[in-house]
């Protein structure tokens, strides 16, 4: 992989730290926050890093505010899946791949 990904919270250097309600895909770039609590209020802005040139580009802040109404929608539950229809490895290497469980 050529690129990584990483999210800042609010200021750099206050990067977002992986745990078990945060995730940044690494195929992807998006940010997964589950159970939201009001401690992730603020503005998260993505950081794409090439590791061939180590470079670095910042996208721009986007804000996470709490609903005050309650009123989320409804969400069905489903799972989100962009596997390919081949996934070519050499025997031996790790194979990561991402699954996520949606919904309400």
């Amino acid at each position: 992989p050529e690129l990584s990904f990483a999210w800042i919270f609010n200021e750099y250097p206050s990067f977002v730290q992986e745990d078990s309600r945060r995730f940044v895909s690494q195929e992807t770039g998006h940010l997964y926050i589950a159970k939201v609590e009001p401690s992730d209020v603020g503005n998260y802005t993505c950081v794409v890093t090439s590791t061939a040139t180590n470079s670095q580009l910042l996208g721009s802040p986007t804000p996470l505010v709490l609903r005050t109404d309650g009123v989320m929608g409804e969400y069905e539950p489903k799972i989100e899946v962009q596997f390919p229809e081949t996934l070519p490895a050499a025997k031996g290497s790790t194979v990561k791949l991402e699954c996520f469980a949606l919904g309400k």
